[in-house]
């Protein structure tokens, strides 16, 4: 198994104390330029290029999930990067979201892959929509934080998803290929369930 992580130098920047119609003049001078996101979250402003590591692990972290839903037939709609938003709060995209069973306005999942910056702070914005799960992929480690009681609690394993492998998931969004990674992932929840 080969593995690598290149950090790159993605964009990212932070301003305090803008109000809402501020940000919304913002995102929408930013509309015609690809490759960007505006973040809002009670008077902090956002803004992150997206560079090809975070495309990459996003895709790769979508194609293994999908792999896994459909190998333990777990009915799900996946809803991307939609724009979720609390009026006058908070306004973001999660770079992966889920729903499992049907389709519900708030997703039960969302997971962000962190190249540029991160922190726990991100979880205000998924708490204000009340998000019941979160994860942070972030130099090659999954971060789990469940909604309890109004407020997340760092976890070992998804709530969402008990039977699945974190460290197995993780492995495999270190792989060069695409391919060998799914390969690897597919052929581990085999092996579990064979057992």
């Amino acid at each position: 198994m080969s593995q690598t992580l290149v950090k790159a130098d993605n964009q990212y920047f932070i301003k305090q104390a803008v109000t809402w119609e501020q940000f919304k003049a913002l995102k929408s001078a930013f509309e015609e330029i690809g490759g960007v996101r505006l973040m809002f979250c009670e008077g902090v402003l956002e803004i992150v290029g997206i560079g090809r590591l975070h495309e990459m692990i996003c895709s790769l972290l979508g194609l293994l999930l999908g792999q896994y839903f459909m190998l333990r037939r777990i009915p799900f709609v996946s809803t991307g990067a939609y724009t979720q938003s609390v009026k006058g709060s908070t306004e973001f995209q999660a770079d992966l979201s889920y729903n499992f069973g049907t389709e519900k306005e708030i997703s039960d999942l969302c997971i962000e892959v962190v190249v540029t910056s991160g922190s726990t702070q991100k979880l205000r914005k998924y708490q204000l929509c009340g998000v019941p799960e979160v994860w942070f992929w972030e130099d090659g480690k999954i971060s789990i934080y469940c909604l309890q009681q109004g407020r997340y609690e760092q976890r070992q394993s998804s709530l969402c998803l008990p039977d699945l492998d974190i460290h197995d998931l993780e492995q495999c969004l270190l792989m060069d290929s695409h391919l060998d990674a799914m390969v690897a992932f597919g052929e581990s929840l085999r092996e579990i369930e064979n057992c």
